[in-house]
């Protein structure tokens, strides 16, 4: 039975976790829907959790839409921290994002902050880590706001940040003991939403128009300058930008 369980072990964030793990000698277990572990409907998760001392949870749901993202962050969170008490775990992760514990209209914001209060009042140790935009997420904000040919997004900030830096604060987290408390981590610049997704569909060999808008919206809300934005005392990242899309399209290259 494995030590650290990583719920959504499969996915973008999930699997670089895994693999770290993984690479420090350390027994993870990926748990997904694709490995037979489904915490909406609970199949495989007893056996998955047995013997697990550490949990790390990145699952999210297969749309932003906020009736199903409601429902699956309440549902799948409190069968998941339900399971975690009786098999007597020691640490749940959470990732999150910045800006989902802070008043917006964000309406996938507002579901996944009704799954982090589950987990704060699960009684399982826990630490959440509310990480910024990932690099590698431009193509999906992208796709929440195109409109006709173009992409419209609000007037505000970004300071996104590597999936592989996200994933090795998420074990380095898993490591050391619970905090009982919201941490937050950013990439270590800061830019203008619309330049960040226009830079990254760029490389990408994507034309489309990016621009900021007054009626533009982030997945179905509207965002002050500074939503997106670690608050004082995040802790910052060391990859930049400019570099991740430089290894990226060297990778691509490399087929």
């Amino acid at each position: 039975m494995a030590a650290f369980v990583v719920i959504g072990g499969t996915g973008q964030i999930g699997a670089k976790t895994v693999a770290r793990l993984r690479a420090r000698g350390l027994d993870a277990l990926a748990a997904s829907p694709r490995t037979g572990v489904d915490t909406l409907s609970g199949h495989g998760l007893d056996p998955a959790l047995t013997g697990a001392s550490v949990v790390i949870d990145v699952s999210k749901p297969h749309t932003h839409d906020a009736g199903p993202a409601r429902r699956f962050f309440t549902a799948a969170t409190t069968r998941l921290m339900h399971a975690e008490r009786a098999h007597g775990i020691k640490h749940h992760i959470g990732l999150s994002i910045v800006g989902s514990d802070r008043p917006h209209d964000i309406p996938f914001y507002r579901a996944k902050a009704v799954g982090e209060q589950i987990v704060r009042d699960a009684g399982v140790p826990w630490t959440l880590v509310h990480a910024t935009q990932f690099f590698e997420f431009a193509p999906a904000i992208a796709a929440s706001a195109e409109i006709g040919e173009e992409v419209l997004l609000p007037d505000a900030l970004v300071q996104p940040a590597s999936g592989a830096d996200v994933a090795d604060v998420l074990v380095e987290v898993a490591l050391d003991a619970a905090l009982d408390e919201d941490i937050e981590i950013a990439g270590p610049e800061q830019m203008p939403l619309a330049d960040f997704i226009t830079r990254a569909l760029r490389a990408r060999g994507d034309a489309r128009t990016v621009r900021p808008d007054p009626a533009g919206l982030y997945f179905g809300g509207h965002l002050e300058t500074d939503t997106l934005l670690p608050r004082a005392g995040a802790r910052i990242l060391p990859t930049r930008f400019s570099d991740w899309m430089l290894a990226s399209t060297e990778e691509r290259a490399r087929g």
